[in-house]
């Protein structure tokens, strides 16, 4: 019999890490910044898989990104941890989807911190002593983030009877998630440039702990390891259709006026 790690399919690998992507980045800049600026009285809301823009600005809508990703990642993490029904397709993309929010989450503390740019510099800009402020956001970042790959490789138990199984279950969507940016990212209307200085750093940089979670990652009793992850013709369809809009509608930006 092949074991787990040779009959895991890739290509349904793909189509879920790719559907966490694309969830997780609509919760941050839709849900998150989008409608925080819409709440806030703004008269036109941009918002793409980049970035959103809009005519007003507040430190709260700054941080609306990152706070709708670690709601979504707290909520996630309760399901995760009372349901067990679930199939192993299922709980996977759970993971994945919980991965993707905490680690943007408690990423963007560090980024922001030690780039001088993005949502939580603008959220300590004029605050004094301004260096403090950012030496904080990198310590934030450090712990919360080393945090999250833990609390993450819990989840992964089941998956970490072999290292070569955890490298494909987490190096396969961690590229995918940067190839779907950058496409999705070159039709964003603030321009491509924002593909180089916002895309591809959150997401290659905030998911750079997919890339070594393997190391952290227990194996499981014996009798729990989870089955294969077998081609599923209804994830690759869904992740096909969801990722055409993302790319093309979402991608070139979807406005709002009041």
């Amino acid at each position: 019999m092949l074991k787990a790690e040779s009959r895991d399919d890739r290509l349904t690998i793909c189509a879920l890490g790719a559907m966490a992507y694309m969830v997780q980045s609509l919760l941050h800049e839709g849900l998150g910044h989008g409608v925080a600026a819409w709440l806030s009285g703004g008269n036109t809301v941009t918002v793409s898989t980049v970035a959103m823009n809009a005519d007003i600005d507040s430190r709260w809508i700054a941080a609306s990104g990152t706070l709708v990703n670690l709601a979504a990642a707290v909520l996630l993490w309760i399901v995760l941890r009372r349901a067990t029904r679930f199939t192993v397709t299922v709980r996977y993309f759970l993971i994945l989807l919980f991965a993707g929010n905490l680690f943007t989450g408690t990423g963007y503390f560090f980024f922001s911190g030690v780039a001088g740019f993005g949502d939580w510099e603008q959220v300590i800009r004029g605050l004094h002593p301004y260096w403090l402020f950012r030496a904080g956001l990198v310590a934030l970042g450090i712990f919360s983030y080393f945090g999250s790959v833990l609390l993450v490789a819990h989840e992964l138990r089941p998956f970490g009877r072999y290292r070569q199984r955890l490298k494909k279950l987490t190096w396969t969507p961690y590229f995918t998630e940067g190839l779907l940016a950058a496409v999705a990212g070159f039709f964003n209307p603030a321009g491509a440039i924002y593909v180089v200085l916002s895309a591809l750093p959150a997401t290659l940089g905030a998911n750079s702990g997919l890339l070594w979670i393997r190391y952290y990652v227990s194996p499981p009793a014996e009798g729990l390891e989870a089955k294969a992850i077998a081609r599923s013709y209804g994830w690759i369809g869904a992740s096909l259709v969801l990722g055409f809009g993302f790319i093309f509608v979402v991608g070139r930006g979807l406005t709002w006026h009041r």
